[in-house]
């Protein structure tokens, strides 16, 4: 008999900016324009190269949606020389590669021909679905109709690209609720075959957001949830928690067999109350199960050719380096 495999990757988290249009009743992310709200690229720079000499193999680029939609934003990007901060992506994106991390971005909402550049520059990409449901926590975030976001990622799918997609439990979702997002995630790989992982992230409330008095969803109910995604969702779909947020060595148990990625270098600014665990650490919620280090794009999309051909020679490269013994074991 086999044994269980857990898969996690090691990452720097890179919060561009925290400026977005969406108000989130349980967001803590989102800042006001301001100085400094752009992370300049010499301090991007830095980080990358910190974190690929602490053997981590990808950039995850996360920000809030459509900054520039927001009063005063184009003015500070202005001053950094550039017009649309996709731009600015796009180049730091190249940096990322040039210092041996694969780019991993988290835009929230963009269009096809948005998705069709970054794929020439991203090992993968990723949007979080959050649930098919209007709840009032979207109350004043038009990126999270259901709709626009469903419309992304079946983009994502025609454009062949290696896909992270995933619900928020416990923001004013039902149990039927869940299951619906994830037959629609289904539904999408069923066409398409490009999401790699479905990341089950548990709400957590924030101090001095609408939603910090909110009830925080139990273990047992995460470990349902979980439950149900293994049972809707294909063999070939990650189940992903992230491990920092939950009781990972229960929920482990569940159906989760991806720990998605860890940081040795930069804090979870989404969370950052909560600490990532480092490899030690995943070693012991893994349990009994072989922890295996992987990369943001996954090895079945690598086979099939799914990336452009100037990451060609990093994934090879980055490839043989987690199979070799000190990076295989996830040591």
């Amino acid at each position: 008999m086999h044994r269980r495999v857990i898969t996690f990757s090691r990452n720097a988290f890179l919060p561009l900016t925290t400026v977005c249009q969406n108000r989130c009743g349980y967001c803590c992310f989102r800042t006001p324009v301001r100085e400094g709200c752009i992370m300049p690229p010499g301090e991007v720079i830095r980080t990358l190269e910190s974190s690929a000499a602490l053997g981590c193999t990808e950039a995850l680029f996360t920000f809030g949606e459509r900054p520039g939609a927001v009063p005063g934003f184009s003015e500070i990007l202005g001053r950094l020389g550039y017009a649309d901060f996709l731009d600015y992506l796009y180049d730091l994106s190249l940096a990322a590669i040039d210092r041996d991390l694969l780019p991993h971005t988290n835009a929230g909402i963009l269009s096809y021909e948005e998705l069709d550049r970054f794929r020439e520059v991203n090992a993968s990409m990723g949007l979080m679905l959050e649930t098919t449901a209007d709840v009032i926590a979207h109350r004043d975030s038009p990126g999270k109709d259901p709709v626009v976001r469903i419309e992304m990622i079946e983009n994502a799918g025609k454009l062949s690209i290696p896909f992270t997609t995933g619900i928020l439990v416990g923001i004013g979702e039902t149990i039927e609720d869940r299951e619906e997002s994830f037959e629609v995630i289904r539904n999408l790989h069923a066409r398409y075959g490009h999401i790699q992982e479905v990341i089950v992230q548990n709400f957590c409330p924030k101090p001095g957001t609408p939603m910090e008095d909110f009830p925080v969803p139990g273990t047992e109910e995460l470990c349902a949830t979980i439950s149900l995604a293994r049972e809707i969702l294909p063999s070939d779909v990650a189940v992903q928690i992230p491990p920092n947020l939950a009781d990972a060595a229960h929920l482990v148990g569940c159906g989760v067999n991806d720990l998605g990625g860890v940081s040795p270098l930069t804090i979870d600014y989404v969370n950052p109350e909560h600490p990532w665990p480092q490899i030690e650490e995943l070693k012991r919620v893994a349990g009994d199960a072989e922890l295996r280090e992987r990369l943001c794009i996954y090895p079945q999309y690598i086979e099939k050719g799914w990336y452009s051909p100037l990451l060609e020679p990093l994934i090879q490269q980055l490839t043989e380096k987690i199979a070799a013994p000190a990076g295989g074991s996830g040591a």
